[in-house]
């Protein structure tokens, strides 16, 4: 069952700032029309604000965003994912190649999603002081505020660089901003999320999919290490419980991270709460007073439907084997991938080529049809139900594991190579993992590099299509830690950045002729 209230949305927060010029006698001045509400008369209750706060996640959840092309653009500029075939569509093609433009339909849509965020949370929080009814939740509300946009500006100075920095709601349809430097935008993120993480409560029984403290924490420590600072990082992180009702462990299985039953678990730090609607056409991520919202994931990468996308066959070879060529040993493999011969639809049904539509993989030398297992539902599902089923799987966006590994860089940053081992040993000790503890013969960690070495291979063996890796290679190759360009046909001085969206540059003053170099 899903809880909380985040997914039935109120419309009446879908406001715009809009100013009315009316021509009317001065007795008429003090008339409030409670069918013309504004920002201006609506934001006066603390109930009222968190409505404010529900409308940013209604934008979180949409096609726009979580439901469908944020996991889209990180996936596609990483290195973990290959075209399932030729059904995959054109924008998306363009992004994997790196023959994307100001146009692209996938990054303009991410880009719009993301200021979308930014516009409600700032009529959060350019309203939070007109509420007195209730301070604290006022408070709570502001905090929830923050970490949307300081998630917002993290996915966007990461991807875009500089970019503009947009921190209240604008007076006028012509108050532009320029591009502001990416330390500028940091800036921002950082107070933002410490801000939050100071207000914030942890994690509730009842009201789940909203941002608690250690969401907050946990972002933060994110946003820290991309910009190198890697002992604020360790502090921030070290701030998220782990024992007492509000801590986080590991799970035993590493299959709940990514089915219906078991979100919400011990490991998930911060979710998107999605709710199954049926195959009820296209109408999956729609935004109403009472409609509930499914994302496309389940869709786009399901191995008997879309299946768009596939894991790459570097992301298939980096799991651990006991010899070249030797099947996998790692269990996170089966866990993350389903491949020709496996089982589903609660073990009544066996995968065939035939039921994979497009690209096949390579394992190991074999050629073969490979899908991605993590976030479907075809493991209770038919192919016949699956074939076209937009689901209510919630998508994990931090979970406590990618805490330990971050604290494991951090170590290994800041001088401590023990400490680094011990993080990345307690990801490979979770019950059904039981991987064996490095050093192995594969992974020396005696120095520095080597275990920089064994951090990226453990991420991309427990994050992998997690939409992690696009923001790990960013950081990675700024620190020259790839012996090889790990993204095919990357264009140095350019492909570190996507283009600033066509539409920014036509519409914003301010923006126009400041393009990212070699676009």
């Amino acid at each position: 069952m899903k809880h909380g209230k985040i997914y039935l949305l109120s419309t009446v927060i879908l406001l715009t700032i809009t100013v009315v010029v009316l021509s009317c006698k001065k007795s008429a001045l003090n008339t409030s029309d409670p069918n013309n509400l504004t920002t201006g008369n609506y934001y006066k209750t603390a109930a009222q604000l968190k409505s404010g706060v529900n409308a940013i996640y209604a934008v979180m959840h949409q096609n726009n965003l979580v439901s469908r092309e944020w996991f889209y653009l990180h996936d596609t500029r990483s290195d973990e994912v290959s075209p399932g075939g030729g059904q995959l569509e054109a924008p998306r093609l363009q992004l994997i190649n790196n023959t994307d433009d100001p146009t692209n339909s996938v990054m303009n849509s991410v880009w719009n999603g993301w200021y979308t965020v930014i516009f409600r949370a700032n009529v959060v929080t350019d309203n939070a002081p007109n509420v007195t009814d209730n301070v604290a939740d006022a408070k709570e509300s502001v905090g929830e505020a923050k970490f949307l946009r300081a998630w917002a500006y993290f996915d966007l100075v990461s991807m875009w660089g500089d970019v503009p920095l947009v921190t209240s709601v604008p007076k006028s349809v012509t108050d532009f901003k320029p591009r502001a430097t990416v330390s500028a935008v940091y800036a921002q993120i950082v107070q933002d999320l410490t801000d939050a993480a100071a207000v914030l409560p942890e994690k509730s029984a009842t009201d789940k999919g909203r941002a608690t403290a250690s969401a907050a924490n946990a972002m933060l420590g994110r946003v820290l290490m991309q910009q190198g600072d890697y002992a604020g990082a360790k502090a921030a992180l070290l701030k998220i419980p782990t024992s007492g009702a509000n801590g986080y462990s590991l799970t035993p299985r590493y299959l709940d991270n990514f089915e219906l039953a078991t979100e919400f678990n011990q490991e998930s730090i911060f979710e998107v709460v999605f709710v199954d609607k049926g195959t009820n056409g296209y109408n999956w991520g729609g935004e109403s007073a009472t409609e509930d919202q499914a994302t496309v994931r389940n869709q786009e990468y399901c191995p008997v439907a879309w299946r768009n996308l596939i894991p790459s066959n570097k992301y298939l070879n980096e799991f651990e084997s006991t010899a070249t060529g030797a099947a996998k040993t790692d269990p996170r493999f089966s866990y993350s991938v389903y491949q020709t011969g496996d089982l589903y639809n609660n073990g009544q049904s066996t995968l065939t080529d035939a039921d994979q539509n497009g690209n096949s993989s390579v394992l190991n030398g074999v050629t073969k049809k490979i899908s991605w297992r993590k976030f479907m539902i075809i493991y209770q599902e038919s192919a016949t139900t699956a074939s076209f089923h937009p689901g209510g799987n919630n998508q994990r966006i931090i979970r406590y594991s990618e805490v330990l590994l971050n604290l494991a860089e951090c170590a290994n940053e800041t001088g401590d190579i023990a400490g680094a081992v011990a993080y990345l040993n307690m990801v490979r000790a979770r019950p059904d993992v039981a991987m064996p503890p490095y050093p192995t013969a594969q992974f020396p960690v005696t120095s520095k590099k080597d275990v920089v070495k064994a951090i990226m291979h453990e991420r991309m063996v427990e994050l992998g299509d997690e939409e992690v890796r696009n923001i790990d290679i960013l950081r990675w190759r700024k620190k020259g830690y790839f012996t090889t360009e790990p993204i095919a046909g990357f264009h140095a001085n350019r492909d570190e950045l996507l283009p600033i969206p066509q539409a920014e540059l036509d519409n914003n003053p301010l923006v126009s002729g400041h393009q990212n170099p070699g676009y």
